[in-house]
């Protein structure tokens, strides 16, 4: 199982039509199960001073860590750039989901990672930083991480439909993936 990951959980983010487009051409191109993780509705206080204990984790996170990360073999993280690196909600999802089963969730997966700014670098630092944190969880990154950059440039603002140059690199992305 491949999960595709849209890493903000802010209302209306724009990481989630680059997110959503792939997950659709990736469904596509396998016939793999792909299932699809919005962070957007995440809500409530996750963030307590025993969810760190294997018996009181929240329940909206063993339900992501039970449904989504320990039945995938991949996982295709889309993050937008926040202040120079990556969300700290998935930060938080996965320091969160190290407390209760993290070999089963985390040990010989693969991941690829798509970095998403309004900028030029496409979250290059970010990518790199949630890499950095993924192997060190024993997720194996795929070396190309791509950055999609200049995203207002990239998305019909009417109907958030997506530019050629953009659909070209998620599709050389999914090809990665399926190899990787």
């Amino acid at each position: 199982m491949i999960t595709v990951i849209s890493g903000s959980n802010r209302k209306n983010n724009k990481t989630l039509h680059f997110a959503k487009h792939a997950y659709e051409k990736l469904c596509s191109a396998t016939k793999e199960e792909v299932i699809f993780l919005d962070l957007a509705p995440l809500t409530g206080n996750v963030i307590y001073e025993n969810m760190y204990k294997d018996s009181d984790q929240p329940k909206m996170i063993q339900e992501i860590q039970d449904t989504y990360f320990i039945p995938s073999s991949k996982f295709w993280f889309f993050v937008p750039e926040y202040n120079g690196s990556y969300p700290g909600i998935v930060k938080l999802l996965l320091d969160a989901m190290s407390v209760r089963e993290i070999k089963p969730s985390f040990d010989n997966k693969k991941a690829c990672i798509t970095g998403i700014a309004s900028g030029r670098a496409g979250n290059l630092r970010g990518m790199d930083h949630l890499a950095d944190v993924l192997n060190h969880l024993g997720i194996h990154v795929h070396p190309n991480k791509n950055p999609i950059s200049s995203i207002f440039k990239l998305l019909n603002s009417e109907n958030n439909s997506m530019h050629e140059d953009a659909d070209k690199t998620i599709q050389n992305q999914i090809v990665q993936l399926l190899k990787f």
